[in-house]
């Protein structure tokens, strides 16, 4: 019997260590001064400047991209995905009015290919760019016969910091005040089964069909990363009374405002005050997906709320607008049970 090796046995050491000097320019490009070290040891070191907080909290978030990967496997097309990647971890954390400091990455494939890797990763570090933190460290997984070649799947977390007493916590929230809706770039990262399922089942259309509605292909379309919040609200957690913050992925309005409400207080949101991006129309026809099931699966184009006092509205739109970033006042606190109502158009008056 010939002498067997790792290669043959569907791991590629040689092929993982070409991955990593692909990527090594990406990672040092996200490298804050805390970083210590350098890519390529067992753990990733970051010096966190205590000097800046009195009572410095960690705030950690993980999460992974889900089944729009499989849309970047049908196109072929790996340098968004990242994006998405950090994007569902960082503006996790920005909620509690963290900091994003540092990121690591999981990715597991079934046949490493390096180029296909460092464009994956280019991606993250793009991400941890815009959004000031840094790419420390992470794990690539070979792994034969447990994922498809040429398919793979990805996570991470991302840790920031805050200072205790800013911590957002929701707990000040109270009827009257309202709320403030941050524009999405598209379907962000949820609620791909569904779409799949619509564009690819029940439509029958191809990845690279033409949406004249959309002015691009579906792919194109489908594959528009995450949007990055932390540049747009890190600014306002510094100046002004932010009393909440509500990520919009899974679950949509009914599942995620609620998360951040005291008892006896709800909220209602006024689903006319904002535009909708045309996909989700589209879905919805295409679908024949009821509106309650939109707004409890999709983000329906606003990604980020901030739950704020009245009298701060203005002020903080004012610089929103000044820093070119989008708003819109989108609903307020009721005094009444911890759930979403939705009114407007569909929803009734």
């Amino acid at each position: 019997m010939s002498q067997l090796t790792y290669r043959e046995a569907g791991v590629d050491i040689d092929a993982g260590n070409k991955a990593v000097d692909l990527m090594k320019k990406h990672v040092r490009s996200t490298y804050r001064p805390e970083v210590l070290g350098d890519i390529g040891g067992f753990g990733g070191l970051f010096a966190l400047n205590t000097g800046k907080y009195r009572q410095p909290v960690l705030v950690s978030g993980t999460d992974g991209v889900g089944t729009k990967l499989c849309v970047a496997f049908m196109a072929d097309k790996h340098d968004t995905i990242g994006q998405d990647a950090v994007a569902m971890c960082v503006n996790d954390i920005l909620v509690q009015g963290a900091e994003p400091l540092f990121f690591l990455d999981y990715l597991a494939v079934g046949k490493l290919e390096p180029e296909k890797v460092a464009a994956i990763v280019s991606g993250i570090a793009g991400a941890c760019l815009e959004s000031g933190c840094s790419l420390i460290g992470g794990e690539t997984a070979e792994m034969a016969s447990f994922y498809k070649n040429g398919e793979y799947d990805i996570g991470g977390f991302a840790v920031g910091v805050a200072e205790r007493s800013k911590l957002i916590t929701g707990e000040k929230i109270q009827p009257g005040d309202v709320l403030i809706g941050l524009p999405s770039s598209g379907l962000h990262s949820n609620g791909y089964s569904l779409v799949r399922k619509i564009c690819f089942d029940v439509k029958g259309f191809t990845i690279d069909q033409q949406i004249p509605e959309l002015g691009k292909t579906l792919g194109d379309e489908l594959l528009v990363p995450t949007k990055l919040y932390p540049k747009a609200c890190l600014p306002l957690i510094e100046k002004f009374d932010i009393r909440g913050m509500v990520h919009i992925t899974g679950g949509g309005f009914y599942e995620n405002i609620p998360r951040v409400l005291p008892e006896g207080c709800g909220v209602e949101v006024n689903t006319e005050a904002w535009p909708k991006p045309e996909i989700f129309g589209l879905v919805q026809q295409w679908g024949n997906v009821a509106w309650p099931e939109m707004y409890r699966t999709f983000n329906m184009g606003i990604g980020m709320i901030l739950v704020v006092p009245q009298s701060e509205v203005s002020a903080i739109q004012e610089d929103l607008t000044a820093r070119g970033e989008v708003s819109y006042v989108i609903g307020h606190v009721t005094d009444g049970p911890r759930e979403a109502v939705l009114k407007g158009g569909i929803f009734g008056e």
